[in-house]
């Protein structure tokens, strides 16, 4: 007979949710059984310390971009161009936070395959 999944509180749909507020959730999805022992949770824990990974090295690259051109941009302008960033990164963290939460698997491209492969 196969082993059961101890239950827990937490839904798989909010678990995988929740995957995507900070890395520490994601973490700790993918060390601690039940959860680690779901392939729903653990694709959108690997999904969530991806795109936090890949935004922080795109900020990185953006913010030396956009420094260097700062004398040429000027301040409000430097300032917009930021903040239309930052509401792109909400969109982008905000599509598979309600996908998870609905128990869909939405694959963000060039991290999701990867984030698939990871969670076998």
């Amino acid at each position: 007979m196969p082993e059961e999944i101890p239950q827990t509180g937490l839904s798989d749909n909010a678990a995988g949710a929740l995957a995507y507020f900070t890395p520490i959730p994601a973490i700790i999805f993918l060390l601690v059984a039940p959860y680690n022992q779901k392939s729903s949770i653990r694709f959108h824990a690997w999904q969530s310390i991806l795109l936090f990974v890949a935004a922080i090295v795109i900020d990185i690259a953006i913010g030396i971009v956009l420094g260097v051109t700062l004398l040429f941009l000027g301040f409000f302008v430097y300032g917009l161009i930021w903040r239309l960033i930052e509401l792109c990164w909400l969109a982008i963290w905000l599509v598979p936070v309600i996908n998870a939460f609905n128990g869909k698997r939405f694959k963000l491209p060039l991290i999701g395959d990867l984030a698939e492969k990871m969670a076998k």
